[in-house]
């Protein structure tokens, strides 16, 4: 996906959600008029018959809840299209997530930062369905790391996805405990029910939104 589709999907779709949306919008208001004459000018001793008056009541309703529908849809088409054009030029980027991130032949940057008060920090893996795999202690440091993914017997974890969290200890009690953001490459960007979602090399995905920082690969 580059930034030319996310254009002209913007292009295609704008301009007949902008013409309907005029559209809607004057007939609404010809037909607020219209009905406000006929008010006026009805016969007090003859009005208009009840159910003609409910049938352009609801014709009303109707071309009014049209001309909101346009406008909502054609503010939606203008923000999605931009957002997703902006998000274009991160795929092939990495970024950095707390999600799970696949880790296979190469070790992860991970990037920690344990609460400052601690004499003692332990990181923990997690695999995708969340279960503790791996206990590491390390450093009361701050800053980025790379992950080699080995056990306690130096064997290479299996290739998956994992995710980390840090305990910060003081006393030999753990005092705090944070998620770590894990850089991975980007490798698709779509538009999905909660915003744009961006989908990970090796599988996973987190809404752009959640991203906390963005790198050139390497």
């Amino acid at each position: 996906m580059g930034n030319m589709p996310a254009t002209n999907a913007t292009a295609a779709f704008g301009s007949p959600a902008s013409a309907a949306g005029a559209a809607a919008s004057a007939n609404f208001d010809t037909f607020l008029k219209m009905l406000t004459t006929q008010l006026k000018s009805q016969d007090p001793l003859n009005p208009m018959e009840g159910s003609d008056f409910a049938v352009q009541l609801a014709t009303f309703s109707g071309v009014e809840q049209q001309a909101q529908t346009n406008k909502l849809l054609e503010m939606m088409i203008m923000q999605t299209g931009s957002s997703l054009g902006q998000v274009a030029d991160w795929i092939g980027k990495e970024v950095r997530t707390a999600r799970p991130v696949w880790f296979g032949d190469k070790p992860l940057t991970l990037d920690i930062a344990p609460d400052s008060r601690a004499d003692s920090v332990t990181l923990v893996t997690l695999n995708e369905s969340g279960r503790e795999v791996l206990r590491e202690e390390i450093g009361t440091g701050e800053g980025q790391i790379d992950w080699l993914g080995r056990d306690d017997m130096g064997q290479k974890l299996a290739d998956g996805r994992y995710s980390f969290v840090i305990e910060s200890s003081r006393a030999g009690e753990v005092i705090a405990k944070a998620p770590v953001g894990a850089y991975v490459r980007v490798a698709e960007a779509e538009v999905g029910p909660m915003g744009i979602e961006l989908i990970f090399q090796g599988g996973g995905s987190a809404l752009a939104s959640e991203i906390e920082a963005l790198r050139d690969p390497g």
